[in-house]
């Protein structure tokens, strides 16, 4: 079943319009028919409103509400990935399955040992670019919030956004006993808040681990071999998703 994305107000009582981008898609790429059902959710509150069309005008597809399925697709902790800037498209790539695995916000870090380096113009459009790759992601899955996709920000700012989670992680080459990792991710619960903070290529630079040690943030190992920058992240978030879904 086709999945789209709603504004809240466009959901009004038994009657849901779709407009913008997605009416063109509805219309002309899928030619669906009055009559045939589809998914809507409003990216807030993680419901999924079964509705079938009704009909179209000059610039809605009109619906009407059929049932709704109360959200079991998100996982019971809101995760934010802190990815440090990588090369090339690689963010794209991260962003699109860290949203499949259920990641709940990405901010962009620019780190000390980024490669690319990003000014405001850019960065905007950057940011802009990677909420489209998590909207389309959100869709493909069929998760019932939109992931955030925050602005650039640096290792300092991103340390004090994350200051009030509850749980705040950092995969470290120089970490040992996987077996703290263990008991540190297995003590996620329902509920909670949980920060991984992933370098770019070449890691995060000393004192940049030593600013997150001072704010409360836990190094930890992921094994005896060194992850890339693009696997780190999703290797964190789906030992996560297995731990609160199991």
């Amino acid at each position: 079943m086709h999945h789209f994305f709603v504004e809240p107000s466009q959901i009004r009582d038994k009657r849901i319009l779709i407009t913008g981008d997605d009416y063109n898609h509805i219309k002309n790429v899928l030619r669906m028919k009055p009559g045939e059902e589809i998914a809507v959710s409003n990216g807030v509150d993680g419901r999924e409103y079964r509705c079938g069309i009704d009909e179209y005008t000059e610039r809605e597809v009109v619906c009407t509400l059929r049932f709704v399925k109360e959200a079991d697709v998100e996982l019971p902790a809101r995760i934010c990935l802190f990815q440090g800037l990588p090369k090339a498209d690689k963010m794209e790539f991260v962003i699109q399955k860290a949203v499949e695995l259920g990641a709940y916000e990405i901010v962009p870090v620019a780190a000390a040992r980024c490669v690319v380096k990003l000014d405001d113009r850019k960065a905007a459009a950057k940011v802009n670019r990677w909420q489209g790759i998590a909207t389309a992601a959100a869709k493909q899955s069929r998760r019932g919030v939109i992931p955030a996709v925050r602005g650039v920000m640096d290792m300092r700012a991103a340390i004090e956004y994350a200051r009030g989670m509850d749980v705040k992680l950092i995969p470290y080459e120089l970490a040992e006993d996987m077996s703290r990792t263990k008991k540190l991710v297995e003590a996620v619960g329902r509920g909670q808040s949980v920060a991984v903070f992933i370098g770019p290529e070449g890691g995060f630079e000393e004192r940049e681990i030593e600013e997150a040690l001072a704010a409360g943030i836990e190094p930890v190992t992921l094994g005896r071999r060194i992850l890339r920058t693009e696997t780190a992240g999703l290797a964190v978030l789906s030992w996560l998703m297995y731990q609160l879904e199991s």
